[in-house]
């Protein structure tokens, strides 16, 4: 890299900040200026949001088959894990009766889990 170059990756990275230095400053001062920035903003927000959460939702599933499929090789199989996303439904919750139960089932089911996968580590590991 010569001397050249690296006079004008600072010159370019200097005029990139003054360019939105000055950018936000017209947002600021300009309030049609800066709703439509505003606006720009959340829906670009709001598409990512959207993209973000189907890309969860296909990582989730393909978590899960994997998940599943270790299962199926250890021989081990779970009715509670065998679920796909499709069959499990979410249901909002009216009492806080309901919330606490469904919280100790969980809560037990990630210990019975846990147990199950040391156990599953232990006899690997000896093997």
């Amino acid at each position: 890299m010569n001397a050249n170059s690296l006079f004008q990756i600072v010159q370019q990275g200097f005029r990139i900040t003054v360019g939105a230095t000055t950018s936000l400053l017209e947002t600021i001062q300009d309030p049609q200026k800066r709703a439509k920035t505003i606006s720009e903003l959340q829906t670009e927000l709001s598409q990512k949001t959207r993209e973000w959460a189907q890309k969860g939702e296909i990582t989730e599933q393909e978590a899960r088959r994997m998940l599943d499929n270790l299962f199926r090789q250890r021989g081990w199989r779970n009715s509670e894990t065998a679920k796909t996303s499709s069959e499990t439904e979410f249901t909002p919750y009216s009492t806080s009766e309901n919330v606490e139960s469904d919280l100790q089932e969980l809560t037990e089911q990630i210990i019975a889990l846990r147990t199950e996968l040391e156990q599953l580590r232990k006899s690997k590991n000896t093997q």
